[in-house]
Order: structure tokens, then sequence, then C-alpha cells
């Protein structure tokens, strides 16, 4: 095939960024710090890039991939056709802002808000699992007798015995206690390691007892004060489209260390949403703290 040679050369053209970036890095071994979350916010920011150009790597490769297949197949029923000149696809829905775009030293605090691409996100809370609204209402019962699709008062005894109001860092939850404990020790983490990530911390609310909409009586982990949503800059994500302000990706990182699960794993991807795993849950309630 005639095009061969000119699709291999585009891969290597599209590797060698990756490659130029990324070896020196390993070359440089333990010297820059890159191994858990006590990094700085530039080199925090350059592996999340990094992270965002392999992905969108893979999937021009896949289309490649699938072009080179559709040119084979065309040329085995018309071998003495010409072959016109082919352009790589640009991503589904693509608005030019999959790829994390660093221009200078100066943009690295406006890029906690920059949307981007959610790299594995199906992988990333390997290790962990939920609890379930199921799991939650067997254990502790319902957050509430009779719940509506809208916010009211917690009236499990069990539960609200456990409520607290409290500054966790840079937001102010309603939560059971040992959730909101953890959530400040996440935080000052946060703090520690990236204060410029930890100025931009903004919350769409914690606590919330009320029926998943939708549903008859089915509780979610905010109305057992479990739960809650975050964004940077006050800015809230869209739900589902598979994308997440890069400040989220950072945080998720902290998230995980302390055993709560990420949203953007789900199906219907919700990046803003962070909640206290099973693990962690099952570890409070053995310790007596729930």
């Amino acid at each position: 095939m005639r095009l061969l040679p000119a699709i291999l050369l585009s891969i290597a053209i599209l590797l060698a960024p990756i490659i130029w970036i990324f070896v020196p890095r390993l070359m440089s071994g333990g010297e820059e710090g890159f191994a858990g979350t006590a990094i700085d916010s530039g080199a925090r920011i350059e592996i999340e890039m990094l992270s965002q150009q392999v992905e969108d790597l893979q999937i021009r490769l896949d289309e490649m991939t699938q072009e080179m297949s559709r040119l084979a197949a065309a040329a085995s029923r018309a071998p003495t056709a010409p072959m016109p000149n082919q352009q790589l696809a640009p991503l589904p829905g693509d608005t030019g802002s999959t790829v994390f775009q660093q221009n200078g030293q100066n943009d690295i605090i406006d890029a906690y808000a920059q949307v981007v691409l959610i790299a594995n996100r199906r992988e990333v809370n390997d290790g962990l699992t939920i609890a379930g609204p199921s799991y939650l209402t067997r254990v502790f019962g319902p957050p509430r007798e009779v719940m509506s699709d809208e916010c009211e008062e917690m009236t499990n005894p069990r539960l609200a015995s456990k409520l607290v109001l409290e500054d966790v860092g840079p937001i102010r939850v309603r939560m059971l206690k040992p959730a909101a404990d953890s959530l400040r020790r996440v935080f000052e983490e946060v703090r520690v390691t990236d204060p410029d990530l930890y100025a931009r911390i903004n919350t769409a609310g914690s606590l919330c007892v009320r029926q998943i909409r939708g549903t008859r009586g089915r509780a979610s982990t905010h109305a057992f004060g479990l739960a809650v949503d975050l964004n940077i800059d006050g800015v809230l994500d869209t739900l589902g489209d598979g994308r997440t302000q890069l400040g989220l990706t950072i945080l998720a990182d902290f998230f995980k260390e302390e055993g709560w699960v990420w949203g953007a794993s789900w199906g219907r991807e919700d990046s803003m949403h962070f909640e206290v795993s099973r693990q962690k849950l099952d570890e409070w309630i053995n310790a007596g703290a729930l």
C-alpha cells in the first residue's frame, strides 16, 4: 500500500513529543520526586499532561489502525485505483481542549480549571468498591423514614447523632463525623503538597437526605452523610461527558489514598462526586466510630 509509509511516519510524529518529554523523566529517576502525592504543582500538572497526551495518542492510533484496515480492504477490491489523500480524523466532540496545553510556568495555576479527558477512568478506583444504597440501608437503616425528592433533615438516630457541621480546610461540610475527619486529612495533604490547588477547591454540597431521583425510597450516599461534590473555582462539571477539570484528577489521587471512591469511573461519569468506600466504611464500623 502506498499510504502505509505515510501512516507509519504519522505515528512516529505523534510519538516523538511523548518520547521527548517522557524518556528524560524516566532517566532522571527519583531526582524530581515523582513518586506518590508529595510532588510540586508543576510536576503534577506535567504528569497529568502526559497522561492526557497518551490517552489522545491511543485514540488516534486506534483510528489510524481502523483506517489502515479499511484501506487494505479497499485495495484488495480495486488494486489499480489511485488512493486518495487521507487526513487524521479529529476526536469526536473535539473542541481543542482534549489535551492540556502548556505555554509556560505562568499557566500552571490556571491549568487546574482546564477541562480534560479522564485517562483510564474505569480504573481510577482500582482496589476500592462503593458501599451502595442497599448495603448502607442494611447496616444503618434508612437515613429518614420517608424521603422525597427534596433535601430534608436526617431522622435516623444512629446517624443523626454523628452528624457535624465543620470546616474541613477550604470548604465547610455537613457530614458524619468520621467522614468529615477523613476529608480534613485529605485536604491537609493537599494544602501541604499543592497549596495552589488547595486555594481553588470549592464544593457543590455534601449532606442531602432525599431519594435518588427516579426511584422510590432509594437513598444515595449523600443522604447518609458520606459523600461530597467538589469543583475548581465553583465551576460545575458536565455530568457524563467523560471529561473533568484537571484539578479534580489531581485531587482523586489524594482521595484514593484515604479510601474514597471517585465518581469518574461510573458508567455515567460524575467526576465532582467523591464518597467513602465500602472498605473505609467497614473500617470505621469495626472501630466503633459508626
